[in-house]
């Protein structure tokens, strides 16, 4: 999955599978998937004014994931 690099102080960068609604994060510490997210849910990430904040708040704890 192609990532996107975004300024964060934990996150490296982000990509998303529209067909598979997996959203792909890579921390400083490692890579994660998370399942059945909305496009929406991404494109709010991408444009949060805290990426790492958004993050936190709106998918961590409510999407299903996995380290990859």
């Amino acid at each position: 999955m192609e990532r996107t690099t975004v300024s964060s102080s934990n996150l490296v960068s982000v990509g998303y599978d529209s067909d598979s609604m997996t959203l792909e994060v890579e921390f400083n510490n490692g890579i994660y998937q998370y399942y059945d997210v909305p496009e929406y849910i991404y494109d709010e990430l991408m444009n949060a004014p805290s990426v790492g904040s958004y993050l936190h708040h709106n998918i961590k704890n409510i999407f299903s994931f996995a380290q990859i």
